[in-house]
């Protein structure tokens, strides 16, 4: 198989439910998503492997959200990377590709050649839910912690969720026969089904206090979650990106004992909503005397996506809320 042979389960995202165990979960395999995502921008090696692991955290949780919902993801440090933001936006109709984008900024001075996560600081990693118009976003927050970031996700939901959570990741470049090296990642999220949880009162046993899935479960639930985990320790890497091994393999593989149950796979995309309108409704807050500080010396006033890398060139006459014509006039 060579690059341009598209896999059936690339770029996808398969829920499935263990009936034995009393857990969820997801497999997300990205490939053509984190070429775009990446292609947009010369990231040093280990910002790049930040930002494919944090796509992939994104398909993974993201899959939960309603339909029209988007989901962000930031990383927020004082460390050589400051800033890694991604979008996770649900499908607008069923049976629709959901949307993702990711974008890093960072200290190229300051970055080293260190393991991917020592280039983060002290920070926080944060979860924000927009249900859209006339709804207040959700927004949750967890210190970075723990050597990555899954371990940060997992924290985030046994702290602010309660609800045990697990992620195995594998993503890096390959390259296959025939083909040029290239982007893939995949991974395995398992969640406890939500319950009431007395075991998760005061602080927690992980890293500054936090709670972790030990904390949260009890008895039989907990023997479940831990052969669980065990089984999902047991996949290797070629398995989690899935360049020959389907997802729904993976899963039998696993955990035939307990029953694997898929759903309707959600299959995703690299997308941006930026547009023209969107630069000229943020800029529409300015007032005459500021736009003319935005303009060039070439009479013009640019603005550019960090997301997809578009650029826009725009006549400063037909911005802001002084405006003296509307974009098109001749006048």
């Amino acid at each position: 198989m060579t690059l341009g042979q598209k896999i059936a389960w690339d770029d996808t995202i398969l829920p499935f439910q263990l009936d034995n165990a009393d857990i969820r979960g997801r497999v997300a395999r990205l490939d053509g998503v984190l070429d775009g995502i990446l292609k947009q921008h010369a990231y040093p090696a280990p910002v790049e492997a930040l930002v494919a692991e944090m796509a992939l955290l994104t398909a993974l949780v993201g899959q939960t959200i309603k339909l029209r919902w988007k989901l962000s993801l930031q990383v927020q440090t004082k460390g050589a990377v400051r800033m890694i933001a991604t979008d996770y936006y649900a499908p607008e109709s069923e049976g629709a590709p959901a949307r993702i984008r990711a974008y890093a900024s960072f200290d190229a001075n300051r970055i080293t050649d260190s393991a991917p996560f020592d280039q983060l600081g002290e920070g926080y990693f944060a979860v924000l839910i927009d249900q859209g118009k006339g709804t207040e976003p959700y927004q949750g927050i967890t210190p970075i912690a723990a050597g990555s970031l899954s371990a940060c996700a997992e924290a985030y939901f046994a702290q602010s969720e309660q609800l045990p959570t697990r992620f195995n990741l594998s993503f890096g470049k390959s390259t296959e026969k025939g083909g040029v090296e290239h982007w893939r990642a995949g991974g395995v999220m398992l969640q406890h089904m939500p319950k009431a949880s007395p075991f998760a009162q005061g602080g927690g046993s992980g890293e500054d206090g936090l709670l972790v899935a030990s904390d949260i479960v009890d008895g039989e639930d907990r023997e479940n979650w831990n052969r669980a985990n065990m089984l999902l320790d047991t996949a290797e890497d070629l398995e989690m990106i899935g360049p020959s091994v389907a997802p729904s393999d993976l899963l039998v593989r696993l955990f035939h004992e307990e029953m694997p149950r898929v759903f309707d796979v959600q299959s995703v995309r690299f997308g941006c909503t930026c547009s023209e309108d969107r630069v000229r409704n943020s800029l529409s807050i300015y007032s005459a005397k500021d736009i003319e500080k935005m303009t060039t010396d070439e009479g013009i006033v640019t603005a550019d996506c960090q997301f997809c890398g578009a650029h826009y060139r725009l006549d400063p006459k037909t911005l802001g809320f002084e405006a003296e014509n509307s974009p098109g006039d001749n006048g």
